[in-house]
């Protein structure tokens, strides 16, 4: 019998590594949002929503996060 080594299992000695996950409820953010009705055109819904589906996300979170990212810059 040939002797098979598989590239997906480690080699060599391990090493036991501490355990760096947070807690199922720190993963909990609080939801500090507010709804809004906002029109964007469509030419920038159409572009986040691309993205979106590219990013396997969606386009709402994407946009959001852009304002975030922006009001942070000029506080």
């Amino acid at each position: 019998m040939k002797n098979k080594n598989d590239s997906n299992m480690p080699t060599g000695k391990l090493t036991r590594v501490k355990n760096f996950l947070p807690s199922p409820g720190e993963l909990v953010f609080p939801n500090d949002t507010v709804r809004v009705t906002i029109s964007l055109s469509k030419q920038s819904v159409e572009f986040f929503r691309g993205q979106a589906h590219k990013y396997h996300t969606k386009y709402q979170k994407m946009i959001r996060q852009v304002l975030d990212s922006y009001a942070v810059q000029f506080r």
